[in-house]
């Protein structure tokens, strides 16, 4: 009850923000010292900084969740502001879920309830949670918490799936290209066909970067970066933001014969996805995740934005496996990750190279 007493101050609050935004995004023609290097991003100097947070860089906070009994589990992150480099050189103050873009992967079981705490750090700017994977009322669980305080919330994740999160308070989109994005998965309780099978898995999300904090960039122009980012399911996996090339520098690892389940989440904000695997077929396709939603043998899986699938495939013979996105002028910018597939499963420090 003491969030629902807030939220006249919380919807004024966020009007005063948006305001306080558009006064604060330019184009890069009002503002010429306002420049983009070859890959596009703009460097933590840019005009658009909110001024509270030019100064702010808080490092990265670990995801808490703990679950509770055999359907309940507690989930506690961050809103925050963390530099992150978006390619070499190229530091981008994000809007940030724990100080990663996108955000950690929260992985639930289908029947969960979930006690969710939102702990609000940005000094500013009021922040949300939209969870795709949960039933809800927004306008009471998915309210606006203010800087340096926290709001509770519990809802239920009844269907299994690949979901997006981002932050829900206005401009949706200026919070969710700013780096307020990530991926909820909600496991079935009866599991996917083909679980015995399965020998490596791996958390794939595609996001967009545009010009800093620019409202007009995000609403009417084009990515000026398209990446892929992995994301650790549980401790020791790969972990990564989403930024250019992190998934060529190190690329995920896997076996001659292995079968390999990626769960996939284009989380936007604008562009479609059409996901591929070079060198192989996708055998087996769950889209959003969802087990109800089965489909084989496919070269490509089209995710809109938020869109998620579960994707299954072989890998037969060494080499290395490009991950893209099929629209190729986003190849260009950026969205390529790899699979180095080996004879044992280790790396064999041969070069990358494809796509």
């Amino acid at each position: 009850m003491r969030y629902n007493k807030k939220l006249l101050r919380n919807t004024f609050f966020s009007a005063v923000v948006l305001l306080l935004l558009a006064c604060n995004t330019t184009t890069s023609s009002e503002n010429p010292q306002q420049t983009n290097d070859s890959k596009g991003t703009v460097s933590a100097a840019a005009p658009n900084i909110f001024a509270p947070h030019e100064n702010v860089n808080q490092p990265p906070t670990p995801l808490k969740i703990e679950r509770v009994s055999e359907n309940e589990v507690n989930v506690e992150m961050t809103a925050q502001i963390t530099d992150i480099e978006i390619s070499k050189g190229n530091i981008y103050k994000a809007w940030t879920f724990n100080g990663e873009a996108p955000g950690p992967v929260v992985v639930v079981n289908e029947g969960d309830i979930i006690n969710f705490n939102l702990v609000n750090m940005d000094p500013a700017i009021p922040h949300s949670m939209d969870f795709h994977a949960v039933h809800a009322a927004p306008s009471k669980d998915f309210i606006d918490v203010m800087p340096n305080e926290s709001g509770f919330f519990t809802y239920p994740a009844s269907k299994p799936g690949v979901f997006m999160y981002h932050c829900g308070t206005k401009p949706v989109l200026s919070h969710i290209a700013n780096g307020m994005h990530g991926t909820i998965i909600v496991k079935p309780n009866d599991g996917y066909p083909n679980d015995g099978e399965i020998d490596r898995e791996f958390v794939i999300i595609q996001n967009e970067w545009y010009k800093y904090n620019d409202l007009e960039d995000f609403t009417n122009g084009v990515p000026s970066n398209v990446v892929f980012s992995a994301k650790a399911m549980k401790e020791g996996q790969l972990n990564t933001n989403g930024v250019v090339g992190s998934l060529v520098d190190t690329p995920l690892l896997a076996k001659v014969g292995d079968r390999i389940r990626l769960y996939v989440n284009n989380v936007g904000p604008n562009e479609v996805s059409s996901f591929h695997v070079v060198g192989t077929i996708f055998d087996d396709v769950y889209i959003d995740g969802n087990p109800f939603n089965h489909m084989k043998g496919l070269q490509t899986v089209m995710l809109p934005a938020s869109g998620g699938a579960v994707v299954e495939f072989t890998v037969t013979k060494e080499g290395n496996y490009p991950i893209v996105t099929h629209q190729f002028n986003h190849v260009t910018k950026g969205a390529v990750g790899m699979i180095k597939v080996t004879k044992d499963g280790n790396d064999d420090g041969s070069a990358i190279a494809g796509h």
